[in-house]
């Protein structure tokens, strides 16, 4: 069994108010929540409006199975949340 744990902290720059900060994640936590090998949550930042941090857990029977799903998750982040990864931390547990 193979456990990585990925945090991504994003910038929204320009970030007005709550509602915004969720529209911008544009539903992240929906999107990967549902994914059996993967446990999300927003935290840390949940105060700041111009930032957010998410954690994936990712779980699998193969260490590169798993390393390519954090990878997907890095990548489409990048690509559907308004803002902008600024760190992308793993963790091998």
């Amino acid at each position: 069994m193979h456990i990585v744990i990925l945090s991504l902290q994003v910038s929204l720059p320009g970030c007005a108010s709550l509602k915004e900060k969720r529209q911008r994640m544009g539903g992240v936590h929906e999107r990967y929540g549902r994914n059996p090998a993967i446990a999300v949550c927003e935290s840390g930042q949940q105060n700041r409006l111009e930032a957010s941090e998410w954690t994936f857990v990712v779980v699998g029977n193969e260490r590169q199975k798993v390393e390519s799903l954090c990878s997907e998750i890095e990548d489409r982040v990048q690509r559907t949340v308004d803002g902008r990864v600024m760190q992308a931390r793993r963790e091998s547990v």
